[in-house]
């Protein structure tokens, strides 16, 4: 039940306001508490000891003028919203009413009490929605540089991309495979470009279909389509000045990436079924652990889009490509697991150290943290086991290795130096090892991505570009 407050001196307005509004109902109970008082004193007791979520705020009181008390009464009572009512018409007491601080500004008499309710609906939805935004904000304090661990060279170069970053507001496409947190580094990206607190919007593109992925984004207007009940703000606008992430971009559909297109040209857009123009103040920050460059290929994603988008790219490395910044990563994950299942294992076997070390780790950061948390769950004490973690594979990297095998395979053997015609071109000298490196491993993509130091995604782009089959071994003949 929402706490609605009323203060007009207008003793007959108010019993019919209130008799009005105990009368609207919701899920067959009432929706709201009406509080009434006929003067600034009296309102500003009410505010105090009530809490309103709006207060209906007569211009003209007989102690006090409702633009004097504005202030007070939000101090008094947070994040209410004031509708302001008078019986004057001119436009100089609408702008300072505004200016003030209220939410709306409407005439007596009202033409119907449907208006106002309109008026009180917009003003809670508002303000429900700015709390949601507080709160993300409250979430987003957390996602500092220090939950970036990694000192590797890859790491260092990253953090020193998103500094450079963080000093503009332009589009930015984060890449990475998925479980490397792409999320984390765009919430970084976000707290430090602001110097005060902002919305941070997020939205998976590939986990809502399109037509409610639309209304999601844009907002919709009430009837707009069955089910459309109310008028609905969009991410962009809930937004505000700060940040809309799209996460997995590569999954939108090709119509609303023409949609998304037209909104980032033009700064502008407009709510399903609405004819308005609404301002993008947003930035955007979009992240896919597909190759755009391949979908575009592929014609599953916009060019132009994606030209859009790539004003300034950064590529999260998987952890496989950076293994030494697993043992500190480890001990800040189990700081964090070990305070959300409220257990304390806190100490790690070199040995087990070592073998976390080792493991592929092909869901990146977000398995190792799956894995730890059911380590520490099944932990008997404050040492973690050896025993609930994954099996080593064939061929897994020694400590210290970065993806490459412990006994490197000499897929290619060198030509003679005083032969340059011997001598291959770069692509040739590619291509080439990337077959032995098939016929090697029997086509075991897995194997070859640690052989040759290379992620997943990047194999495969190469065994595209020449035109490669996992089959290598038999086209290899003796050469396998």
């Amino acid at each position: 039940m929402e706490t609605l407050l009323i203060i007009d001196d207008d003793v007959g307005l108010l019993e019919n306001l209130q008799m009005h509004f105990e009368e609207i109902l919701q899920d067959g109970a009432p929706r709201y508490h009406v509080v009434t008082a006929t003067n600034a004193a009296a309102g500003l007791r009410a505010a105090q000891e009530s809490m309103p979520s709006v207060v209906i705020l007569d211009m003209m009181l007989p102690d006090r003028s409702g633009l004097e008390i504005i202030d007070e009464l939000k101090t008094l009572c947070g994040d209410a919203r004031i509708i302001l009512v008078t019986a004057h018409h001119d436009m100089e007491t609408t702008i300072r009413a505004m200016k003030a601080g209220a939410f709306d500004y409407i005439h007596k008499p009202f033409p119907e009490p449907a208006a106002l309710d309109l008026v009180v609906d917009r003003a809670l939805e508002y303000r429900q929605l700015s709390r949601r935004a507080a709160s993300v904000n409250v979430e987003n304090a957390a996602a500092r540089l220090g939950d970036i661990v990694g000192t590797s060279p890859l790491m260092q170069q990253l953090v020193k991309e998103i500094g450079k970053v963080t000093s503009s507001h332009a589009t930015v496409l984060i890449n990475g495979e998925s479980g490397t947190g792409k999320e984390l580094f765009a919430r970084v990206i976000h707290n430090y470009s602001y110097d005060e607190p902002k919305p941070f919007i997020g939205i998976n593109c590939s986990a809502i279909v399109d037509t409610l992925l639309e209304s999601e984004l844009f907002g919709h207007e009430k009837g707009s389509f069955t089910g459309a009940t109310n008028t609905k703000q969009g991410k962009f606008e809930v937004a505000e000045d700060g940040t809309v992430f799209l996460d997995e971009i590569g999954d939108m559909s090709l119509m609303l990436q023409s949609k998304l297109l037209r909104v980032l040209q033009e700064r502008e857009f407009e709510r399903v079924g609405g004819v308005k123009k609404i301002k993008l103040r947003a930035r955007v920050i979009a992240a896919t652990h597909r190759h755009l460059s391949d979908e575009v290929a592929a014609g599953r994603f916009r060019e132009d889009l994606y030209q859009r988008l790539k004003v300034i790219t950064l590529q999260i490395p998987p952890l496989r490509e950076r293994r030494e910044d697993i043992p500190p990563l480890i001990h800040h994950l189990l700081e964090r697991i070990n305070e959300k299942v409220h257990k304390r294992v806190t100490r790690v076997p070199p040995e087990v150290l070592e073998h976390l070390t080792r493991l592929p780790w092909r869901g990146n950061v977000r398995e190792l943290e799956n894995v730890l948390t059911r380590a520490v769950v099944l932990a008997p004490g404050e040492v973690l086991l050896g025993d609930d973690l994954p099996a080593l594979e064939p061929g897994a990297p020694e400590p210290g290795q970065t993806g490459r095998t412990a006994t490197p395979v000499p897929l290619l053997a060198a030509p003679p130096v005083d032969d340059a015609s011997q001598i291959p071109t770069l692509e040739e000298a590619e291509r080439m090892l990337i077959q032995r490196a098939m016929a090697v491993t029997k086509g075991h993509k897995g194997k070859v991505c640690q052989i040759l130091g290379i992620s997943r995604p990047t194999l495969e782009r190469k065994l595209q570009k020449y035109g490669l089959s996992p089959s290598v071994p038999s086209l290899l003949g003796g050469q396998g």
